[in-house]
């Protein structure tokens, strides 16, 4: 893939450049992100996960060939063409299977690899890090074996193996975040990302998979971000300094960082000056759509609208009637899960967004919203900071608005706030 390369050999040279990477499947910020690709033409990554999206419909009910159609669709809706879109898989391996014995959830990522391969994405993340079944954690000769597994498959049905480009590595929380708040983080030692490299190296060759191996861009290490459901862990460049001479050493090659969410923008550009080409932020996005939300029904309130969203309590009764995706996420007393539920920086509220209820709610809410003459007094007191002047009172356009400010943000801390040169 020409841009990558040309892209990556940019960033190895010492230019600040990288490229956000984001990860989502939510509509809302979907069309964001998309809106900002038309006005800016920028290539643009846009990421799904093993758990969001595989050949059982993982938790949005979509298999890897939906989610291509249907962002097509919504390419076409706002006018982006999609050789703009550079689509890849995250976390593509066994983890959704991981309970089940080592060759069923092997099997099951094979199928995996094959769906997303065959439906078009090109930047394909494999990892085969987790233990299954109830067997020893693997060692890192058995996680590159895996992937070099995975690897073939992906060559053998993408419809242009040559198209393709191939992240490796994992050491970042498991798909889907913390299950606690981390009290410390562990960066890659050198000696492991070596490790890492040999391995796979050697497991790639051992299948024949030379040509895919010279397509590897990019490693995922652990640079020392991550987030909590309450705090953050913020980077330290002195502390990546190592790693930066390690993948210098490396030819071609780049890292790409993960839950670099709610990063200082000065951070995210100095972890593009590290090396750290690729920055994966999810739900950093959703943190921002929800906001918005809360924004609007809190407009919708001072209104006093007949029939009336109620969309906060339509997610709450969601998360009370469906605790699957929080409940062994937060702790405390009554009143500190309440409000994690809602505010925590792990965002578990974004499970819900695709739910029945939910959507009806939030289609309502935008729907009175758009109905309405919305005073710019109330769009200022809620949306805050919004130049006088230039303060949009039309819903979609207040809440694509605050999204965008995560999906600017990452754009211009990776150097690519306008067209490529």
């Amino acid at each position: 893939m020409t841009i990558i390369s040309d892209l990556t050999a940019r960033n190895r040279a010492g230019e600040t450049i990288g490229m956000p990477c984001f990860c989502t499947a939510n509509e809302h910020v979907l069309r964001a992100v998309l809106s900002h690709a038309q006005r800016t033409g920028v290539a643009t990554v846009i990421e799904a996960t093993c758990n969001q999206v595989n050949q059982n419909g993982g938790y949005t009910g979509m298999t890897a060939a939906d989610f291509m159609s249907w962002l097509r669709g919504l390419a076409a809706e706002t006018h982006v063409a999609m050789d703009q879109l550079i689509l890849g898989g995250d976390h593509l391996g066994p983890n959704p299977w991981r309970a089940e014995p080592v060759e069923v959830a092997m099997e099951n990522a094979r199928i995996l690899v094959k769906s997303y391969v065959q439906a078009g994405f090109r930047k394909i993340h494999l990892d085969a890090s987790m233990a299954c079944g109830g067997e020893p954690p693997p060692t890192f000769a058995q996680i590159a074996e895996r992937a070099a597994d995975l690897c073939a498959v992906a060559e053998k049905y993408a419809p242009d193996p040559s198209a393709l480009i191939y992240v490796i590595g994992t050491e970042v929380p498991i798909p889907g975040g913390e299950t606690h708040e981390p009290a410390a983080l562990d960066v890659t030692s050198v000696p492991r990302f070596h490790d890492t490299m040999q391995t796979h190296h050697a497991a790639f060759h051992a299948r024949g998979l030379d040509d895919a191996w010279a397509r590897v861009v990019s490693v995922v290490t652990q640079p020392g971000v991550d987030f909590g459901h309450t705090s953050v862990f913020h980077f330290a460049p002195e502390q990546a300094e190592p790693l930066k001479q390690a993948i210098l050493a490396q030819s071609g090659l780049t890292f790409e960082a993960h839950s670099t969410d709610y990063q200082a923008s000065a951070a995210l550009k100095s972890l593009v000056q590290k090396q750290f080409f690729f920055l994966k932020v999810g739900p950093e996005l959703t943190f921002r759509l929800r906001e918005a939300v809360w924004a609007l029904a809190n407009i919708e309130t001072a209104l006093d609208l007949e029939n009336p969203s109620r969309i906060r309590d339509v997610i709450q009764q969601e998360m009370a009637d469906h605790p699957n995706h929080w409940q062994g996420y937060y702790s405390g007393s009554a009143s500190e899960i309440s409000r994690l539920q809602i505010y925590s920086y792990s965002d578990r509220i974004r499970y819900y967004w695709a739910r029945p209820a939910v959507k009806t709610a939030l289609a309502q809410l935008l729907a009175n919203l758009s109905r309405t003459a919305i005073p710019e007094t109330l769009v200022s007191q809620f949306f805050m900071g919004l130049e006088f002047g230039e303060i949009p009172t039309e819903p979609h356009a207040l809440l694509e608005g605050h999204i965008n400010k995560c999906v600017a943000r990452y754009f211009k801390a990776a150097g690519m706030s306008g067209s490529i040169p």
